[in-house]
């Protein structure tokens, strides 16, 4: 559900894992249950569906189909649904943005297929988001991947082309790197002043808030909503004493999630964290990945735990 107002896609919004069931099916009572429970949460816009913490480049469409049904079912009535587009071929991700859409969607994500990491062409990825487009009526948000994900992070002239193409509404600005967020916060501010820029990077919420962000899509905001929430409001109303308290709360289990190599096992990390906490049956992930190794549990309950246990904000 899009909210009336002049600014409807702000504010902070749990990408979201999916539970899997033992034949790595989408566990769609756990999922309702999860997301029923997050919509609670004051002040949380809503779920960004099937993004990377989705598993969107190894869970097939149809399962992707039900995850959106699901939230859609669930939470649809009082939560902002964002589903993620992955897909290495221009054609695929037109049909899968059109089937995500009839499911439920209220906005969609294109995501920078895989392959453009070796090889990115301006004019391609222009015509891949162009492609949704036209295939599509929904708002979209465009993905801003890290700087260090190789060609997978757009360029300047790139950017400003995308942000400029119709109904482009946010972007999930991902670049993991203060400087390269702002640069990007400033050109995208010029560029097309409309779009919502997103700080998204979990290490540092903080930071990117204080230079300015119109809210986040973070996979950590599934597990600890309060105080992200709680972070990106203090930042906005010039509370920064109430700001650092809430970071020193996130700061260590985003470390422990993000940072800790191998970086690939993140989404597994998050499941674990809700399987700890009860809300997912178990980490279960849909190969090649695999569940959090055991002697990393300890340091992530930890993590949680100081993250649960902190002042509660103002």
């Amino acid at each position: 559900m899009i909210p009336a107002g002049d600014h409807p896609f702000h504010g902070i919004y749990a990408a979201t894992p999916c539970p899997l069931r033992d034949d790595l099916a989408p566990d769609e009572p756990a999922l309702a249950a999860h997301l029923d429970r997050l919509a609670g949460v004051r002040s949380l816009a809503g779920f960004l569906l099937n993004g990377h913490a989705g598993e969107n480049a190894t869970m097939p469409l149809p399962d992707q189909e039900r995850v959106v049904a699901a939230a859609a079912k669930a939470v649809g009535g009082r939560s902002l649904l964002v589903a993620g587009v992955n897909c290495e071929s221009s054609l695929e991700a037109a049909r899968h943005a059109r089937a995500l859409e009839a499911v439920g969607a209220d906005a969609l994500m294109v995501f920078p297929p895989n392959g453009w990491a070796l090889h990115q062409d301006e004019e391609g990825v222009v015509d891949h988001h162009r492609r949704v487009l036209d295939a599509t009526r929904a708002p979209l948000m465009l993905f801003q991947a890290a700087v260090g994900a190789g060609g997978l992070a757009y360029r300047s002239s790139t950017l400003a082309r995308l942000v400029r193409l119709p109904r482009v509404v946010a972007i999930k600005e991902g670049s993991w790197e203060v400087a390269a967020y702002e640069e990007n916060r400033r050109l995208i501010r010029g560029a097309a002043p409309r779009v919502a820029v997103m700080g998204s990077g979990d290490e540092h919420l903080f930071t990117s808030y204080v230079v300015g962000s119109e809210g986040s899509l973070v996979s950590l905001a599934a597990v600890i909503p309060e105080p992200i929430i709680a972070l990106f409001e203090a930042v906005r109303g010039g509370r920064l004493g109430e700001a650092r308290a809430c970071h020193e709360r996130i700061y260590p289990l985003a470390r422990a999630v993000y940072r800790s190599a191998p970086g690939g096992r993140a989404t597994a990390r998050l499941k674990t964290c809700l399987a700890m906490l009860g809300h997912f049956p178990s980490d279960r992930m849909i190969p090649p990945a695999a569940e959090t190794p055991e002697d990393e549990h300890p340091r992530l309950r930890g993590a949680l735990e100081a993250a649960r246990a902190g002042p509660e904000p103002s």
